[in-house]
């Protein structure tokens, strides 16, 4: 791993073989990419390189300009040819401009190495179809042996691509740089200060500090925190296992959570499980020696799975577990408040390694155009699941999470 007192310089130079630079905006993080493929296409002689930018329009409008100014002033010549889109130098070494836009179509070339320009603009399925693309287009071997290389760069844009890639649980080879606005000695005076007086406090964090935040506008779960709320909790042997349920036609959630000195810890889930039976089957046979109580849909009592002539809440009681559940569920507004409280108070802690479906879904469900948690995107079920459990144990009270005494619970 390189290291400098430019973040910029180190994903230039970095010899890993993904290297990807999350910056801020006016980080030079562009620039750098620039600099990265025009450094090895002047190493490699009558090698290729590629350059992805979303757009034709920003191959054309910002790359390059960018390249053909780079090389002017180093004095190296090179050839435009706008119609195939490549720039050839002296050394007949190639940079190749193609456009993500149309992922179908990066086929039919292979290069030395690469880097994706902003590349968490693109729709994360997007991104990471042009990345597995790209990846099979960097084959060319070089003469001295080293390893191909498939770089990205992008201003953070959530939990997007990027961070999925490059900010959790990093694969061998592959390296995070961050470049803050900050780290760039040519902005403008001002630039910073006026960015400063423009965004909010998590734009902010991710537009000038390259930080992955939640930007969702109209976030129903804005007080969660994916590093404030984490904890690496996990259960005990034997430990009583407090397990919130959301019930849905093939598609059933469960989030399992410890109760330690009173606060829940959300340590484990279960997701895209067909129907009641089969997600008893999965709980028998993953938790064995536990005592379960389960925290379902008020609904589950009239519901029965699979045509069957038993109701969700009485196979939870055949199986010998507990059911917590009131005579009808709260208010959705009283369970969206009381998770948000046990949120904000960083009183309710969630293993976001274990429990990722969870995690994305408080970063990622939004308000519809009705003002109601949207259920299109699939981000309601474990949402859900845990929030029956907490607006049970937690029910809100003067606008506070009340510590609920349950008897033999």
């Amino acid at each position: 791993m390189c290291s400098s007192d430019l973040p910029q310089e180190d994903f230039v130079f970095s010899e890993a073989k993904h290297p990807g630079l999350v910056a801020g905006y006016g980080s030079g993080k562009s620039h750098a990419a620039v600099i990265r493929i025009a450094i090895r296409a002047l190493q490699y002689p009558k090698l290729s390189f590629a350059f992805v930018e979303p757009t034709f329009d920003l191959i054309r409008l910002i790359a390059y300009p960018r390249f053909m100014n780079l090389f002017d002033e180093w004095r190296v010549q090179y050839k435009l040819n706008r119609a195939d889109n490549i720039i050839t130098l002296e050394n007949d070494a190639q940079i190749i401009f193609r456009s993500a836009d149309t992922p179908e179509r990066l086929v039919g070339f292979e290069v030395a190495d690469a880097v994706i320009d902003e590349a968490d603009t693109l729709r994360p399925e997007q991104a990471s179809d042009v990345w597995a693309k790209m990846l099979g287009r960097c084959r060319q071997k070089k003469p001295d042996g080293a390893q191909n290389t498939l770089a990205a760069v992008s201003t953070p844009e959530g939990f997007g691509w990027m961070y999925e890639t490059f900010g959790r649980n990093l694969k061998p080879g592959y390296e995070l740089i961050r470049a803050p606005t900050s780290s760039n000695p040519f902005l403008p005076k001002g630039y910073v200060e006026q960015l400063e007086a423009t965004y909010s406090s998590a734009q902010l964090a991710a537009y000038l500090d390259g930080q992955f935040v939640n930007l969702n506008t109209g976030s129903v779960y804005p007080a969660f925190d994916r590093t404030l709320n984490h904890t690496n909790a996990t259960e005990k042997p034997g430990e009583p296992l407090h397990i919130g349920m959301d019930f849905n036609v093939t598609n059933m959630s469960a989030v399992i959570h410890v109760l330690r000195d009173n606060r829940p810890y959300a340590v484990n889930e279960i997701v895209k499980t067909f129907d009641t039976p089969e997600m008893i089957r999965i709980i028998q046979e993953r938790y064995r020696g536990h005592r379960i109580f389960v925290y379902p849909d008020a609904s589950g009592s009239q519901r029965k799975s699979n045509n069957a002539s038993v109701s969700d809440h009485a196979l939870l009681r055949a199986a010998g577990f507990n059911v917590c559940v009131n005579t009808r569920n709260p208010m959705v507004k009283d369970r969206i408040l009381s998770i948000n409280k046990a949120l904000e108070e960083r009183m309710y802690l969630i293993n976001t390694d274990r429990c990722p479906a969870l995690a994305e879904s408080l970063e990622k469900q939004a308000y519809n155009k009705n003002g109601e948690p949207d259920k299109g995107a699939g981000f309601d079920h474990t949402n859900d699941a845990a929030g029956y459990f907490v607006v049970y144990r937690y029910p809100i009270q003067n606008n506070r999470p009340r510590l609920a005494l349950v008897v033999g619970i």
